[in-house]
């Protein structure tokens, strides 16, 4: 049998883009600002990483505005919230084989 290691993505090895990826999982979109509150994180921090998450095509950006203040949204995609269960999967994997 396969070790439930193998199935980890090391995108999401990160605790950031872990709290990046929860956040989205349970909400349709997330703005920036409410992000970087959850998750307890610097601007450039956040940006960062919601990058490399997009560069993955994990999570998807819609930018507009409200008034005149910018106002960016992510939420995740198809393949982000695939990707994501399995990274889950194998981490309940690797928790039951040690119990």
């Amino acid at each position: 049998m396969k070790n439930p290691i193998e199935n980890l993505n090391k995108v999401f090895d990160s605790r950031i883009r872990l709290g990046i990826m929860s956040a989205l999982m349970v909400n349709p979109s997330v703005n920036f600002n409410e992000l970087k509150e959850i998750i307890q994180v610097t601007d450039g921090n956040l940006a960062s990483h919601l990058k490399t998450l997009e560069e993955n095509a994990y999570v998807k950006v819609q930018k507009g505005f409200i008034g005149r203040k910018t106002n960016t949204l992510y939420s995740v995609t198809k393949s982000g919230e695939k990707a994501f269960k399995s990274h889950l999967d194998a981490l309940e994997q690797m928790i039951k084989n040690i119990g």
